[in-house]
């Protein structure tokens, strides 16, 4: 009994061989990590032995060997008649007795004195290949509750060997059919059908950033998720946070979830799972509180030390005890293999017309003919390179889904089954349409493209696009000048990471008060006061009825800054505090009651003027508490804070007093404040503004249009506009100066240093202490620094 059984205490990560890898780390979770707190539901396995068994007892073994003889290996025609019959060997076969009373007895242990329900799980296993992976390509059943029912799952498991994906699977990775066995893991359930559920993974699954956490979760049971069939819930949890005891959530997205998986009562099986509408509070409710989030990070982060290895999880809550477990741990597969510093980018070279918009998975862009797909039975309808649009995919896809250029579905989110496969196969994916196969015609010509942040659209047409590949193994930095980005979408924050650079200069806020926000800031702080009725209900609908309007501000904001600060933690990322001009501010929503009609608004209400007066003190507090959040509750001390378009010495004294009236105060937990030099009063009196700031950025764009008298949007005087002039260069080397003489920090962010090599020789000649570069400046930037400093050397 013992060779055909083993329980999870007696098995381990290195049984792979006997009970698959999927039992092998239950096992290996169970007896190692619960005294770290991990929760793992108790159980047993059945061997491979076992498998063998039932095989040779039923005679089976030469019946698939001659049965897959047959199968059609160039073009899979057969597939599905060949999974159809090898499945019905094992559905016919009987269990022998000692196999069938050894899982019994175990069943009746485990239950002790009344039988409850279990979960019967696949887990493959080659004996000479212990390191194989067959994640998503076996059966499982759950809410298995007696004898009989448990004996007739174990049977269906073993018959799921030949599902038509596993045997496709096997073939695509050239695994011998017949050193491939199944066991069979038995587990306590966890009724997740009356909580919720979801997965994670210990890395950020589009970039493979290894330091962020990533959950889903959705209610009810998690085929949903794997499915795709609702927008789950999403969290990103920042590991140095966590380590660190501090509030480590830095990103937090609410799904639709807009069904419920959950079991009902069948007369022929006893049970079957229905989806049934998630209630609107459950729609506006995490499934998951923050403590619970919080737990579940630190779960994965013990079990990624553990293992050594970026990890995919399974999660479960049990709607019973209310109890968190872990019911699966595998390694990463995807970005694992990976090196990130060999990238690919891809841009588009021109814009068409948007049909349908999801959430991106991976960043291609591709062009294709569409094929509308109902299921995997109108595979036959796809030639290689097409792009399959369909509501959702399920395991049964993949044999399909491997000739696709991209996959689009109306469901899923960034953890469904499409979102996985596409990564796995490297392919552009758009998930979560709603409409695309609606609006979507089938032998239309489209481009995908999941190069634009985490928004995926497809344009009608194909459209004209690049790809260039990046090798950042062998670029060096500039010596003695730190290179540095511009940063202001949290969507290409991880991947921007990986990118050559000394940290982020500027940070505008602008873009996520523009996109993640979405409202004025001084709308929330006075809502009950607005007068639109129509305003007041979009706010309501953006900020899911919150009653406290102001967080939701707050949590925003410092959630957008959070990822970027993250993703280039520890260097350190300048946050430029907001700078609308008023005819900005006043398209946000609920902005026009707020925000006067001025004639010039680039030389007026903007910048620090706006920070203590009473139009917009309170909004202020609101930008310098969500500051606070990222920098003494999230940890991210590496966020320091800029203060654009401050006129006077004597207004940036009262910015410093209303930031440290706020919980900002200079110098407190390391906080620096810096100053942008944009204004021809900054240059003039550089020596007294640094007795205020910490350092300055050269906004130059501002400077030269000031230094000019030019407005820098003026399409008719655009000639005359140049940070190459020599006023504006003047300008510039004289602030330089006078901050060295000061020892203040000073940096430029700005286009100039990559167009030409002569500015960036300019100002490295002058001094500057960092260069700021827009992403795909960055490259050309590095180079230019890197030759002025060579020459520099050369002179001297």
């Amino acid at each position: 009994m013992s060779e055909l059984i083993l329980k999870f205490n007696e098995i381990g990560i290195a049984d792979v061989s006997k009970v698959g890898g999927k039992n092998a780390s239950l096992g290996e979770m169970y007896n190692n990590l619960s005294a770290e707190g991990i929760s793992v539901p108790n159980g047993f396995a059945t061997t491979s032995q076992a498998f063998w068994y039932f095989v040779d007892a039923n005679n089976i073994r030469n019946k698939l060997k001659d049965l897959l003889l047959t199968l059609d290996r160039i073009n899979f025609t057969n597939l599905k008649l060949i999974g159809k019959l090898a499945r019905a060997l094992f559905i016919k076969a009987t269990i022998p007795p000692d196999i069938a009373e050894a899982i019994l007895n175990e069943y009746r242990i485990l239950c002790g004195k009344e039988y409850f329900e279990v979960a019967v799980r696949s887990s493959a296993t080659a004996e000479d290949l212990p390191q194989a992976s067959f994640a998503g390509q076996h059966e499982s059943y759950l809410n298995i509750n007696g004898e009989q029912a448990l004996l007739q799952a174990v049977q269906k498991c073993y018959a799921s060997l030949y599902t038509d994906r596993a045997i496709k699977y096997r073939e695509d990775n050239g695994f011998d059919h017949e050193k491939v066995a199944l066991s069979i893991g038995v587990q306590k359930m966890v009724r997740s059908d009356k909580a919720c559920s979801g997965v994670g993974f210990t890395l950020e699954p589009e970039s493979g950033f290894r330091d962020i956490i990533h959950i889903s979760g959705v209610w009810g049971l998690g085929e949903n998720i794997v499915q795709g069939t609702v927008t789950p819930d999403e969290f990103y949890v920042f590991k140095p946070s966590l380590r660190a005891g501090k509030k480590a959530i830095v990103q937090k997205k609410l799904g639709d979830k807009s069904l419920m998986m959950i079991y009902t009562s069948d007369i022929k099986t006893g049970y079957t799972t229905v989806n049934i509408d998630t209630s609107q509070a459950q729609k506006k409710q995490f499934v998951l509180t923050d403590d619970e989030v919080t737990k579940l990070s630190k779960w994965t982060l013990i079990i990624e030390e553990h293992y050594k290895k970026p990890m995919d999880i399974e999660w479960a809550k049990d709607g019973n005890s209310g109890e968190l477990f872990l019911i699966q741990a595998r390694p990463e597969t995807v970005h694992s293999r990976q090196n990130p510093l060999l990238l690919n980018e891809y841009k588009l070279l021109e814009k068409g017309t948007e049909i349908v918009k999801g959430d991106a998975i991976g960043e291609k862009i591709v062009n294709g003919i569409v094929k509308i797909l109902h299921s995997p039975d109108d595979g036959y309808k796809l030639q290689k390179g097409d792009i399959v649009v369909t509501e959702l995919t399920s395991p049964d896809w993949d044999p399909i889904l491997k000739t696709a250029a991209a996959i689009i579905t109306n469901k899923g989110g960034r953890t469904s089954h499409a979102s996985i496969v596409a990564r796995e196969l490297g392919v552009p994916a758009i998930v979560g349409t709603n409409t695309g196969t609606r609006d979507l015609k089938d032998g239309q010509l489209v481009t995908v493209s999941c190069a634009e942040g985490k928004t995926g659209v497809v344009y009608d047409g194909l459209l004209k696009w690049k790809e260039t590949a990046l090798d950042f193994s062998n670029i060096s930095m500039p010596e003695n000048t730190k290179a540095m980005m511009i940063v202001g979408d949290p969507a290409k924050a991880f991947k921007l990471s990986f990118y050559p650079n000394d940290g982020v200069g500027l940070m505008r806020i602008e873009f996520i008060i523009n996109n993640y926000v979405q409202i004025h800031p001084m709308a929330l702080v006075k809502f009950n006061e607005l007068k639109d009725i129509v305003v007041k209900q979009k706010i309501e609908e953006i900020t899911n009825y919150a009653v406290n309007k102001e967080q939701y501000f707050i949590e925003r904001l410092a959630q957008g800054v959070a990822t970027i600060a993250a993703a280039f933690y520890p260097k350190e990322v300048i946050v430029r505090m907001s700078d609308f001009k008023t005819n900005e501010y006043a398209n946000l929503l609920g902005g026009k009651d707020f925000e006067p009609i001025e004639e010039n608004p680039m030389i007026g209400f903007r910048g620090a003027s706006r920070y203590y007066n009473p139009l917009y003190t309170q909004g202020f507090r609101l930008e310098c508490e969500a500051m606070k959040l990222v920098r003494d509750e999230m940890g991210l001390t590496n966020v320091k804070l800029m203060i654009p378009f401050c006129r006077t010495v004597e207004e940036g004294k009262k910015v410093i007093d209303t930031m440290a009236q706020n919980g900002l105060k200079r110098g407190v937990n390391g906080l620096e404040i810096y100053v942008m030099a944009e204004i021809p009063s900054n240059v003039i009196q550089a020596e007294e503004f640094a007795q205020v700031f910490d350092g300055f950025s050269i906004g130059s764009n501002d400077l030269t249009q000031l230094t000019l008298g030019i407005d820098r949007d003026s399409a008719i005087l655009a000639n005359l506009f140049s940070e190459q002039n020599k006023s504006a260069k003047t300008m510039i080397a004289m602030v330089i100066e006078k901050a060295k003489l000061v020892h203040a920090k000073i940096g430029l962010c700005g286009q100039a240093p990559s167009d030409f090599p002569e500015f960036a020789q300019f100002l490295i000649e002058k001094g500057i202490d960092s260069i700021s570069f827009n992403p795909d400046a960055l490259l050309k930037g590095i180079e230019n620094m890197k030759n002025a400093e060579q020459k520099l050397r050369v002179a001297v």
